[in-house]
């Protein structure tokens, strides 16, 4: 049984660690909400930015189109998998899930025989992936010094892709990320990027004036669909770091919160044993007490 002095360090040592957890608690539900508006407002724009590209390509791959952003390389027998998750820890299940479902494509793709190559965006995804695909990786990016993000983060990235992609260097591309639902719900997220997964676009051809209508481009409509193919990367990279770091967040304040509960739980047990052990103590000490003075 533990003495007293042990029972008086365990309470101030759960005691200091429940200061910490709430103050990170705190810290995390002060952040999340900027983080959550920020992500909250590239949903529409990165859904629009689906939709307008998928309208112009629509033309373009019924005519044959040759953009290799587009209409992919052929193959699909390198893929590249770029896993997003956080620089820091103590945010529960969120950086584990996301390298959970990028480690089972990844088994699963090769045993297929395919060839993977993973780009690892946060040191927790690496650390989590090193282990079974540390022999995949083939770039790192670090974001730990970035305060608040920017689309140049996710340019930065994009410019990586479609340069080994230019390069021939794979086939596939495809983003893990975590997409904010609440606050004690984030839901681990693949999506292709290379070649995009456009979604359907509705068939027009009952609406007279929509079918005849003629649209003219400037400049072409081949650079067009160059530029938005690009812009579409960067988006779609932008939105899920967002989503990232909203779920980053909303994972941490959770996991806080818990810890923190359940450090008031354990502080409890243990000044109820604190109490019972010293009540022992002092009986034990009053009935020696009482047969010395028996004895005298």
């Amino acid at each position: 049984m533990a003495t007293l002095k042990e029972l008086r360090g365990r309470i101030a040592s759960v005691t200091a660690t429940r200061k910490i957890t709430k103050a990170m608690q705190m810290v995390a539900a002060a952040k999340l909400r900027r983080a959550q508006d920020a992500a909250n407002a590239a949903r529409p724009y990165a859904e629009r930015m689906d939709a307008v590209l998928a309208s112009v390509a629509k033309g373009f791959v019924e005519q044959g189109a040759t953009q290799p952003l587009l209409v992919g390389t052929g193959k699909d027998d390198v893929h590249a998998l770029v896993v997003m998750t956080a620089e820091r820890g103590l945010c529960g299940g969120f950086n584990s899930s996301i390298a959970k479902l990028a480690r089972h494509d990844a088994q699963k793709l090769m045993g297929q025989g395919k060839t993977v190559k993973i780009i690892t965006v946060g040191s927790k995804g690496a650390d989590n992936l090193r282990r079974d695909l540390g022999s995949k990786f083939v770039d790192h990016v670090d974001l730990r010094g970035i305060r608040r993000l920017s689309i140049t983060n996710a340019e930065n990235i994009s410019d990586k892709l479609t340069s080994m992609y230019e390069a021939g260097e794979f086939d596939v591309a495809t983003i893990y990320f975590s997409e904010f639902k609440s606050v004690i719900n984030q839901v681990p997220t693949a999506l292709q990027l290379i070649p995009p997964k456009l979604p359907e676009v509705e068939d027009d051809s009952k609406d007279n004036d929509a079918s005849q209508a003629a649209y003219d481009y400037e400049p072409d409509e081949e650079a067009i669909l160059d530029y938005l193919l690009s812009r579409n990367l960067s988006t779609q990279l932008f939105r899920g770091l967002l989503e990232n770091a909203a779920s980053e967040q909303g994972a941490r304040m959770t996991a806080m919160d818990n810890a923190t509960r359940n450090a008031g739980e354990m502080i409890d047990k243990l000044t109820i044993s604190y109490n019972r052990q010293r009540q022992a103590n002092i009986t034990k000490e009053l009935i020696e007490i009482i047969s010395g003075a028996e004895a005298l």
